[in-house]
């Protein structure tokens, strides 16, 4: 009943006049401030637009696998309601981009595919989209670090601050203007929206922009091939249980409660990615 309800809400919420619009948004879940990067999009919101039940993406179709359709419908509400500026205490690393919340686990997939918009280095205006704007906030943004590799889970330890805004009153759509660092490869943008007044709440984004070139440098071909390579074809047998904290790479197995699964994709694994729950990440043997 609760993800019918929301959908309708999200149905409502395209049809009413736009006063109205912010009400039925933001008696969702009891706050009155909503949003998420829209350009470049967030995650959630690119997800969003290509349909939660039908996503176009491969990356948002494992993030529906991950975590299940509702979580795109309530695409302005990936907040902690009690955060305070206590980001880093309450979000562990590898759970950035869902701000450590189950539903939106399939956010913070580690993977190379995120549509991602191009972006280049210097002066770029970035917006926010607020389906319930809240006045005296603050706004802080955050890229990746050089070298960052999107196939590795995001850490507090891969953000390089660029600004932060203090006191903003947002519009619907509210524009900044922010200095990019120079870049190679793909990257994520992250930013924090921390309510200051009447509440606690702060709401995250992780948005993928793309330099071009690669973060990977190019490694020198090998000059002596191996002169003896395997007759028969490797086995990959169970590597022991599955744990969280653990990386793993495609086609490894484990078991997991007294079932074998294998890996489709390289990850670290977190704490409710259990290969029962990620179709995306894991397949039974």
């Amino acid at each position: 009943m609760r993800s019918t309800r929301s959908r309708k809400v999200a149905a409502v919420a395209v049809t009413v006049p736009a006063a109205s619009a912010l009400v039925v948004l933001g008696t969702s879940s009891g706050a009155s401030a909503h949003g998420t990067m829209s350009d470049p999009p967030s995650r959630v919101y690119v997800c969003k637009n290509e349909g939660p039940e039908t996503p176009k993406s491969d990356a948002c179709k494992a993030a529906v696998a991950a975590g299940g359709t509702q979580a795109f419908y309530d695409w302005n509400e990936v907040s902690l309601l009690e955060a305070g500026g206590r980001h880093r205490q309450l979000i562990p690393d590898g759970q950035l981009c869902s701000a450590g919340r189950a539903k939106y686990r399939g956010l913070d997939l580690p993977r190379a595919d995120w549509p991602a918009k191009r972006m280049s280095s210097g002066a770029q205006t970035i917006t926010y989209h607020a389906s319930a704007p809240h006045s005296a906030s603050n706004f802080e943004f955050y890229i990746t670090r050089d070298g960052w590799s999107p196939t590795q889970p995001l850490r507090w330890s891969d953000l390089v601050h660029i600004q932060t805004f203090n006191r903003q009153n947002p519009t619907t759509f509210t524009k900044w203007t922010i200095n990019i660092p120079p870049r190679t490869g793909r990257h994520i943008l992250y930013s924090i929206w921390q309510r200051v007044v009447g509440s606690a709440e702060a709401f995250y984004t992780c948005s993928d922009v793309d330099f071009g070139g690669t973060t990977t440098p190019p490694t020198d071909p090998p000059t002596d091939p191996p002169t003896d390579p395997p007759t028969d074809p490797p086995t990959d047998p169970p590597s022991g249980t599955w744990t969280a904290g653990t990386a793993y790479s495609a086609g490894q197995q484990v078991t997991y409660n007294g079932a074998t699964y294998k890996c489709l994709q390289p990850h670290t694994a977190l704490a409710g990615w259990e290969p029962a729950n990620t179709a995306a990440l894991w397949q039974k043997v």
